[in-house]
């Protein structure tokens, strides 16, 4: 069984904003699969079901972004899954607008959702999808990862979405050494 799992912060206030892209890839793969993600638990709204034959549970911590952790953790607790098949997917302010990157394993780069899950779950050994949002010299960075893509950025937005779709697929089929090699070539 795969875990995946959005971050995000609840809340309609910021259901559009940049840092709830994980969030709203999540809504477009239960979406896509016909997965009812509306059962609540594990410090989470969650769903379980299939893509391509494979079990998956998709998940939206309902923690803030900067407690994530508690909710993998109790999620994967849950769950028991493995870390191998755990993959999390949040906003990158250090990869262009429209950019996606998968990593098997790493820092937090700064991101505290990321922090909060390698605190928590006791490993940095986990893949994570990571959504560019770009970050403009000109505004305080917690403001622009709390304001919504602007009219601007909706056709890359969609785009993004559709390539992380793609990449979530990718790697429960495939394998994150294929997703990576696809798809951080883009």
């Amino acid at each position: 069984m795969y875990l995946i799992v959005g971050l995000g912060n609840p809340g309609a206030e910021y259901a559009r904003t940049r840092h709830n892209i994980g969030f709203m890839l999540i809504d477009r793969l239960a979406e896509a699969y016909s997965i009812k993600s509306s059962k609540k638990g594990f410090s989470s709204t969650w769903g379980r079901g299939r893509i391509d034959g494979e079990e998956v549970v998709l998940a939206k911590p309902d923690t803030y972004m900067n407690l994530s952790g508690t909710a993998v953790r109790a999620l994967m607790k849950g769950f028991d899954i493995e870390i191998s098949k755990l993959l999390i997917i949040c906003d990158d302010c250090e990869l262009p607008h429209g950019r996606i990157r998968i990593r098997k394993k790493g820092g937090s780069g700064g991101q505290k959702g990321l922090a909060s899950t390698i605190e928590l779950v006791g490993t940095k050994d986990f893949s994570r999808l990571r959504m560019g949002i770009g970050a403009p010299d000109w505004k305080e960075l917690s403001d622009y990862v709390l304001s919504p893509f602007s009219k601007a950025e909706q056709d890359g937005l969609e785009e993004m979405l559709h390539q992380g779709s793609e990449a979530v697929l990718s790697f429960i089929k495939e394998g994150p050494d294929y997703a990576m090699n696809k798809y951080n070539a883009i």
